[in-house]
């Protein structure tokens, strides 16, 4: 069974989410390149097989493989459905829209998390915090400036992704109290892989990627584990309604790549938004150190 953490650990947490945001946003690019000839189930059926691979190889060579347990079978099920479809949808989302605009969307997920985290998970929900998912919901509706009146396609898919994101991490938090990493990935890429090949053949027609476009694929699969390893042992450090906005740092990242390799326009809305993105951050990071320094002065 995965240790608790008395205290949270917000440092420890950025770090692993700076790994996580470098592993999204190699993602979001070999997602569009592999979009030419797969769809999105087919992708995510391809991506969980080579996910199962690697996984079993690392565990195998770390001696964790006995850490997988079949005991939370159904709280795995309820995680890798909401991330399934969360999946899904952001890969769609990626080709019809800017990649500042899906990752701004995305970024709605603090929002949900916070309100979810008390019933789920027991965490406070704190003035504090319902100000940082605020205010970083601003600075992504700044950067997206969606038309809510007449919304495109691509906007409600992202925004449906951040739904089933928001799902995903609040599963994620409570297996990791009950289970290790290496448990968590191995019903990741197996059940999502079942669900990858009901999906794919429903019409009967599975594409099966070129030869040029397989390492594009191999990459969507690395990134999106790495991508989950990083998030997971983030989860581990500190609560969600801490750990996923530090994901917003992301948007600046992903709005850069966006202009250097899709000739995307970066406008003074993105520089605008991603200033008050990282403000809201730095003010859960100072408060939860803060609260930790009063634990440990009691403790002592």
């Amino acid at each position: 069974m995965a240790q608790t953490q008395q205290t949270s650990q917000p440092m420890k947490a950025a770090l692993w989410m700076l790994g996580a945001i470098t592993s999204f946003t190699l993602m979001a690019v070999a997602g569009r390149a592999v979009s030419v000839e797969l769809d999105t189930f087919e992708l995510m059926m391809y991506r969980s097989f080579i996910g199962i691979a690697i996984v079993i190889s690392v565990a195998a060579i770390l001696g964790t493989l006995k850490d997988v347990q079949t005991s939370n079978l159904k709280l795995h099920l309820f995680r890798n459905l909401s991330h399934f479809a969360g999946q899904n949808l952001w890969f769609a989302a990626l080709v019809m829209i800017p990649l500042a605009q899906v990752v701004a969307l995305e970024f709605t997920s603090p929002i949900w998390i916070a309100l979810l985290a008390p019933i789920f998970l027991a965490e406070k929900l704190t003035k504090l915090r319902l100000l940082v998912a605020f205010f970083g919901f601003i600075g992504a509706m700044i950067v997206a400036q969606p038309d809510f009146s007449n919304p495109e396609p691509g906007i409600l898919l992202a925004l449906g992704a951040a739904i089933g994101f928001a799902g995903s991490a609040i599963f994620t938090k409570l297996l990791t109290r009950k289970e290790r990493i290496t448990s968590i990935l191995f019903w990741l890429t197996v059940m999502q892989a079942v669900l990858g090949v009901l999906c794919a053949s429903i019409d009967g027609d599975v594409a099966i990627p070129s030869v040029a476009l397989l390492p594009w694929v191999g990459l969507v699969a690395i990134t999106g584990l790495a991508a989950h390893f990083c998030l997971t042992t983030a989860l581990i450090h500190a609560p969600a309604t801490i750990v996923m906005p530090f994901d917003f740092a992301r948007l600046p990242v992903i709005a850069l790549v966006g202009v250097l390799l899709y000739s995307e326009p970066l406008e003074l809305s993105v520089l605008l938004g991603a200033a008050i993105i990282f403000g809201a951050n730095y003010l859960n990071i100072a408060a939860e150190n803060r609260a930790n320094r009063r634990v440990r002065e009691q403790m002592t």
